[in-house]
């Protein structure tokens, strides 16, 4: 049975990272696009639990790491973010390791 992130030590969460990445390029390699996709989910969700949720703040605009838009936060829930987009009224939860930390 496997582990859940939020049970895994730091060394554990690294090996899954590059485990996953390892999935990742093999899917791509094969054309295999909705794969790949669900393994880079995953990676980004292990990062997350490599982040510290207590230094991201709610009312801080943060930067997504590969997108141009921008993130408020309005509350935190665990290693979810959950705020606004910059052109968006929809609230919604994202990953921290998907926010640059300032």
């Amino acid at each position: 049975m496997e582990k859940r992130y939020s049970e895994m030590t730091e060394h554990e969460l690294k090996e899954e990272i590059s485990r996953l990445n390892e999935k990742a390029k093999k899917a791509e390699q094969m054309g295999m696009v909705s794969e790949f996709a669900v393994y880079e989910r995953r990676m980004v969700m292990a990062k997350a639990y490599l982040l510290n949720p207590d230094d991201y703040k709610p009312g801080t605009t943060y930067d997504f790491v590969d997108e141009s838009d921008t993130f408020t936060i309005e509350y935190m829930n665990g290693t979810f973010a959950w705020g606004y987009r910059s052109n968006s009224q929809e609230i919604e939860g994202v990953p921290i390791s998907l926010l640059k930390n300032k």
